[in-house]
């Protein structure tokens, strides 16, 4: 999804503080499991037209690695990337030290409550947004931290999103053994389809360039690669289930996908 800011004056206002993230990640199983995301970013990346003096705000940067690509890109310019997971950020400053890489910089911080007083030429997401319920709040943060003319390219879960396994889930967790540890859960995602971002965009000041569902195909390596992509996007599911049983949840989520 692409849009710049319509003519305005510079609101900078004020934000919340960050909201406490909802997930514990695991940071290294999420880099060892998201290789089929990393390769979106790459493309989206390309997408770009980078000329190599932009500033990039990268929302939901993870483990670090697409903003090191799109530091890459831009020897003469900077990168910022937040997220709201705390094992995210250390890892990816783990991983991109400051000293090896002094155009790249993360921060802890809620894409719902972005509080920057740098402006950006380019905010960017990728892989990332469905986990956001407030997308409004997101588009608000970015229209105050882009520049003039700035631009916007976010890619995240649309509407039918993984639908076949969401069925799976589904019809698993209303049946035993594992509806008891799923009392009061909701579907946590936010896979919003392209009509909703053509009121929100205006709405924070931003234009609508290009709005579209495109269809992804995501290839595991074997039924290892299945089960590490299983535990890390949906955990919201595996977190609910005891330790000692998600192995075994993550097993018949495996069998009855394939």
């Amino acid at each position: 999804m692409r849009g710049r800011p319509r003519d305005r004056k510079d609101r900078p206002g004020t934000v919340s503080a960050a909201t406490a993230p909802l997930h514990r990640w695991d940071a290294e199983d999420y880099a060892a499991n998201s290789s089929a995301q990393y390769q979106w970013a790459q493309e989206l990346i390309a997408s770009l037209g980078l000329r190599g003096g932009e500033s990039v705000l990268d929302i939901g940067c993870g483990d670090g690695r697409v903003s090191a690509a799109i530091a890459a890109r831009v020897p003469r310019g900077r990168v910022l990337g937040i997220d709201s997971s705390p094992q995210m950020i250390e890892r990816a400053r783990s991983a991109f030290p400051s000293g090896a890489f002094p155009l790249l910089e993360f921060r802890l911080m809620d894409g719902q409550a972005i509080a920057l007083e740098e402006r950006f030429d380019i905010a960017f997401s990728s892989a990332t947004l469905h986990w956001v319920p407030d997308h409004p709040a997101v588009l608000a943060g970015v229209s105050r931290c882009l520049v003039q003319g700035g631009r916007l390219l976010f890619q995240m879960g649309g509407r039918g999103n993984a639908a076949e396994v969401v069925g799976v889930l589904e019809s698993m967790i209303a049946g035993e053994p594992w509806s008891r540890f799923f009392a009061g859960f909701s579907f946590p995602y936010s896979f919003c389809g392209p009509e909703q971002y053509a009121s929100w965009l205006p709405a924070a000041g931003l234009t609508p360039r290009r709005l579209a569902l495109v269809a992804k195909d995501m290839r595991q390596d074997g039924t290892e690669g299945l089960a590490g992509w299983i535990r890390t996007t949906w955990l919201p599911h595996t977190e609910c289930v005891p330790k000692a049983m998600r192995d075994a949840f993550v097993a018949e989520v495996e069998a009855e996908k394939t």
